[in-house]
């Protein structure tokens, strides 16, 4: 098999973010394996910084054992491509002109479509994450035939972009991380020609567990549900606190509730005393304190896969999802391994029942836990990536 090209907008080994860690775990893990993989990006430095600016020299370095090629990327018009994202954002129709101006005045290097175009003969793909970057639909453009998309689809304004409808159904592959997505792309591309597969993300699943050692390091003593992740409104996080401010307020006890993870949200009076915000915490402190919960809370409506909730299952405890995000509540449904709720009444339910339901909750756990270990385990996982590689090789044969 020839190189694997995986290619991102912006790439570093420490920038944050659901696409930029998914490919830097998979193409190292893949690199271990024995795969010929390399990273294909830009020189801008990350997300939040200015899409026209080269941050990073252009050329080749090696971050965490792959190589990693940058190119320059143009100037922008950022005025344009703001005023036509503010309409996408508010759900509001764009013309074909304003659907042109999005993607020609977002982050795009040219030069990256080119060494694409003149190169695509030593590579069997190149893989684009996430989908409505110029680095994804230029690069696209320039080997349809050699593409393969992990898109990261979710139910929003872009998805339904006439130009990414047209390109995007001439992929040669696409690369899901829950069923859900694959659902939402069917409905909404034609894809009857489109190598697919539901892959998800690996886990490395031997991580431990020590509850004793988060209550004694953190002194918090008293049964707690966990919040772990970005604090946002993006994450319906805002819902959960006012949610287990009622529900302290209805039913007094001693239960506290633990949030983990960057951000600032309003904590409200009514839950203050009893929400303990540690912020960032070390990566097996994150571990100890799931394995010590009672449950994870992900009320975030968002998602394309979730990291926390399998992190929480491999820990042996349950989840509560929220009903309105499909793919977290596809993975509960999936494995029985936690609940959802969909509004306050709901969320109180179902809290009672994992607090007054201690044997019930530990099956889920360990149901849930069950799950990651058949679907997500690395060595599954690369597996899979090595299949679907051969298959979009033998298509070009």
């Amino acid at each position: 098999m020839k190189k694997i090209a995986f290619v991102i907008p912006w790439y570093a080994e420490k920038i944050p973010g659901g696409a930029e860690m998914e490919t830097r775990e998979v193409t190292k893990h893949l690199r271990e394996a024995g795969m010929n993989v390399e990273i294909l990006t830009t020189c801008v430095k990350e997300f939040v910084s200015d899409w026209g600016v080269n941050y990073y020299p252009e050329g080749t370095e090696t971050i965490l054992g792959v190589p990693v090629r940058r190119f320059k990327v143009k100037k922008r018009d950022a005025k344009a491509f703001d005023e036509v994202n503010i309409k996408l954002m508010n759900g509001i129709l764009i013309s074909d002109e304003e659907e042109q101006v999005f993607i020609n005045e977002m982050v795009n290097s040219p030069a990256l479509y080119k060494y694409i175009s003149e190169h695509k003969d030593e590579y069997t793909a190149f893989v684009y994450i996430p989908y409505m970057f110029g680095t994804t639909y230029f690069g696209i453009k320039a080997c349809p035939e050699k593409a393969v998309m992990i898109p990261c689809f979710h139910d929003e304004a872009y998805v339904y972009m006439k130009i990414f409808r047209e390109l995007y159904s001439q992929a040669a592959g696409m690369i899901f991380n829950a069923r859900p997505e694959l659902e939402l792309t069917e409905r909404v591309y034609d894809t009857e020609n489109v190598e697919k597969i539901v892959m998800g993300i690996g886990m490395d699943v031997d991580l431990k567990t020590d509850p004793a050692a988060f209550r004694k390091k953190f002194g918090i003593n008293e049964p707690f549900i966990i919040y772990a992740g970005r604090k946002d409104m993006g994450k319906n996080v805002h819902t959960l606190l006012k949610y287990f401010g009622e529900y302290k307020k209805r039913n007094p006890s001693d239960l506290k509730l633990v949030l983990i993870g960057g951000g600032e949200i309003d904590i409200p009076e009514s839950a203050e005393r009893d929400v303990i915000d540690l912020g960032f915490v070390d990566i097996q402190d994150k571990y100890d304190a799931c394995g010590a919960a009672e449950l994870l809370c992900q009320p975030s409506k968002n998602e394309s896969f979730s990291l926390v909730i399998m992190e929480s299952w491999l820990c042996g405890r349950p989840v509560l999802v929220h009903e309105h995000c499909e793919v977290t509540k596809n993975f509960v449904r999936e494995s029985s391994g936690g609940l959802y709720f969909g509004d306050y009444f709901e969320f109180e339910g179902c809290l009672d029942y994992f607090l007054n339901n201690k044997d019930i909750s530990a099956a889920m756990g360990l149901n849930g836990r069950q799950y990651v270990l058949r679907n997500f385990d690395w060595n599954i996982i690369i597996d899979r990536y090595r299949e679907f590689f051969e298959k979009i090789e033998a298509r070009q044969a």
